[in-house]
């Protein structure tokens, strides 16, 4: 499905959030370029409160023009964000994009290794339309 269709729910510098109700995900849609963290931050805590909001497990994390995560982005994804979503639902899906510079790919792998500790579980895709499908196969 085209993001133009789905309802914004938030955007800052760091990308957009975007509501897929028939699927019951959140778009998790990054811009390139550089990041600061209390803007990923707040990305991400808006990400959160929205899967909380609506009682969803689900997310797709479109990272294809993502730039590499920095170690204390890394380290707050990992050590917060991942733990602190785990306590808003019992499990957590992500289907991620990967992104086309190969240093965010080494650092998306970095964060996706520690998402298997917080019992995330997620699969990496090529295309939107695959990782939107698996996400909607699931319950």
């Amino acid at each position: 499905m085209p993001y133009a269709t789905l309802r914004l729910y938030y955007e800052n510098s760091v990308g957009r959030l975007l509501e897929q109700p028939a699927g019951q995900y959140v778009v998790v849609q990054y811009h390139p370029g550089p990041r600061k963290l209390n803007e990923l931050q707040a990305f991400l805590t808006h990400a959160g409160q929205l899967l909380s909001r609506q009682g969803w497990h689900k997310l797709l994390g479109d990272q294809r023009l993502m730039a590499p995560f920095t170690p204390e982005e890394i380290a707050w994804v990992t050590e917060y964000w991942l733990t602190s979503a785990q306590r808003r639902t019992s499990e957590l899906y992500g289907a991620v994009l990967l992104p086309h510079d190969v240093f965010a790919r080494l650092s998306v792998s970095q964060v996706m290794n520690e998402a298997k500790a917080a019992a995330m579980t997620y699969r990496l895709f090529d295309n939107d339309a695959e990782a939107a499908t698996w996400l909607v196969q699931l319950p």
